[in-house]
């Protein structure tokens, strides 16, 4: 038997509602750098979508290492288009990259191996904030550190440097008053391009090659948080201008002589005797040879490791380097002896991509995606409010302000889910918020029609309600299950927009739950208790009907010789 309706306390659950409604909105509002408003996925803001499918070689499922080596590479790809908001994920076997704006052209191409390769350095320069120099740079090979005993090594200590010079993009062209800002930045880029692999770099003309030695020097630009335009445009037989891996340090190379395919294996270790850090690294059979031939030919010159136009290591050659077996030492730490070996290793991507999918959405028709979802959703609340209003009056204005409350917690849900995990809402996502709309008004009219049964039985609103609420709860509970595990389940198994779809019906399915037992109920119970006429009146709460039913089926059972409720 349920419990009386006096035992529940409704101000109870609306003050504990209310305190995680306060709780969630102060997050939204005095955390994060954001706006206040949920993440949006490329169809609703523009953008581009590539679907990046891998390919194990012996035909298996790629090795989740491997996976996540090759979205580590791809991801310092794609930030090197100087898109803000870009992200690089794991999906199962596939590597998904985002890039929102109308920007993203260059992510359709980002499934290309990385290229590494080894440079000979010419000469380097650090970068320091001061204006380019203007005498030109050194061309001679900097000085290297002493060389160490033991085993063939090749030191990553800093050279010293023969010249300074500056950042900025002092080589690049003035912009005309009336250019389009697009066709200005693809100017410079193309600009800068020329500059940092301009082959009178290595000219035999002194002057010539000082020249354009000091113009890419000043026109490349080492700041982190400025693209990189040269990024997948490294050109293997022309000599480059690049940056060190922590833009430290500019460098002139020459072309390319031996590519990152040739290497077999890149380990990081421990070396005890001199208590530092080192790195492994081997050779094939031919890359072998030529580091050989590399390194007897000059020792004391330091050999750059180039992954997509940007140095991550330079070491000086400290003697030749036979057998194929070579030992990078510099002060490095655990994870950056780590990391190089990693980059070394999977410089090349582990694994080969086929581009599966491919999505480009303006910012226009992304607007219109969202307004079309806006206008579906309004007019399927419009839908259930007057349903609400007609069939249940005042519990309908119950169900208004429950879906109104349920609203406002998905929507700060969704706000924090963006900041804290990333989460993009699309129109797939869109779409499971407007199913789980019907998800939440269907609580509503099974808990109401289980309050109709009880008062059909004859009782009145207020001991209707308690045991009402006990056989609908019962049955909230199962449909809401179900839902949830439908959600999960899509989730788990689908890939692409299926899974917005599945996410923001599951969490929509949830906050259904808590906002039944915190906001309707409660407010259902507080309304059989008032003392106002108005509210307890039974036509004004869409229960008339029933309750008439219900007295005139217990004035049979009452009188002797009545009909029975069944017969009247």
């Amino acid at each position: 038997m349920a419990a009386p309706a006096g035992h529940l306390r409704p101000g109870r659950y609306l003050a504990f509602f209310a305190l995680i409604l306060v709780a969630l909105y102060a997050l939204v509002f005095f955390t994060g750098s954001g706006k206040p408003t949920p993440k949006l996925g490329i169809d609703l803001q523009g953008g581009t979508r590539v679907t990046l499918t891998a390919r194990n070689p012996d035909g298996g499922d790629p090795p989740r290492e491997s996976l996540e080596q090759a979205r580590s590479i791809i991801e310092r790809r794609v930030n090197g288009i100087g898109v803000s908001g870009t992200e690089v994920v794991l999906d199962g076997s596939n590597v998904v990259i985002t890039v929102p704006g109308e920007q993203g052209d260059q992510a359709k191409a980002l499934g290309k191996t990385a290229k590494l390769g080894f440079r000979k350095v010419v000469t380097s320069q650090p970068v320091t904030p001061v204006a380019p120099p203007s005498a030109p740079p050194a061309s001679g090979a900097p000085s290297s550190a002493p060389p160490s005993s033991g085993a063939p090594a090749a030191s990553n200590a800093p050279p010293s440097s023969p010249a300074n010079g500056g950042g900025g993009a002092a080589g690049a062209p003035q912009q005309q008053p009336d250019e389009n800002a697009d066709e200005k930045t693809k100017r410079e880029i193309e600009e800068a391009r020329k500059l940092r692999q301009n082959p009178d770099l290595l000219s035999t003309d002194q002057a010539k090659q000082s020249a354009a030695a000091e113009k890419a020097f000043a026109a490349l630009n080492c700041d982190p948080k400025v693209s990189d335009p040269l990024v997948g445009n490294d050109l293997t037989d022309k000599p480059l201008v690049a940056c060190g891996d922590k833009n430290t340090m500019k460098y002139l190379l020459e072309p390319e002589f031996l590519p990152g395919t040739e290497i077999s294996d890149a380990t990081s270790g421990y070396d005890t005797q001199n208590s530092q850090w080192v790195v492994n690294l081997n050779f094939k059979g031919e890359g072998s040879r030529i580091w050989g031939d590399f390194t007897s030919k000059n020792v004391q010159k330091q050999a750059a490791f180039v992954l997509d136009t940007q140095v991550v290591s330079a070491p000086t050659i400290q003697s030749a380097i036979l057998g194929g077996q070579t030992q990078i030492t510099g002060r490095f730490s655990q994870s950056e002896a780590k990391d190089l070996a990693d980059v070394l290793k999977y410089g090349s991507l582990p694994l080969s991509f086929e581009s599966s999918d491919a999505t480009t959405v303006s910012a226009t028709l992304g607007l219109a995606s969202l307004q079309a979802g806006l206008i579906a959703g309004g007019i399927g609340l419009l839908a259930v409010f007057i349903y609400c209003m007609f069939y249940y009056r005042l519990l309908g204005l119950l169900t208004i302000l429950s879906l109104g409350l349920s609203f406002a917690i998905v929507y700060g849900v969704l706000v924090l889910l963006g900041r804290w995990i990333g989460y993009t809402l699309d129109l797939a996502g869109v779409a499971g918020l407007i199913i789980a709309i019907g998800i939440t008004a269907d609580s509503f009219v099974i808990y109401f029609e289980r309050l109709k049964d009880e008062i059909r039985e004859g009782r009145t609103f207020r001991s209707a309600v308690p045991r009402g609420w006990s056989r609908a709860q019962r049955t909230i509970l199962a449909a809401d299950a179900v839902s949830f595990l439908a959600a999960a389940v899509l989730y788990l198994l689908a890939v692409g927009d299926v899974k917005g779809f599945a996410f923001t019906l599951g969490m929509s399915t949830v906050l259904d739950l808590v906002v039944v037992y915190l906001v309707t109920h409660p407010l259902v119970a507080m309304v059989s208790r008032s003392k106002s006429k108005f509210l307890s009146n039974p036509k004004n709460l869409g229960l008339g009907a029933v309750q008439q039913l219900g007295s005139d089926r217990k004035a049979a059972r009452a009188v002797p010789g009545r009909p029975n409720a069944k017969e009247a």
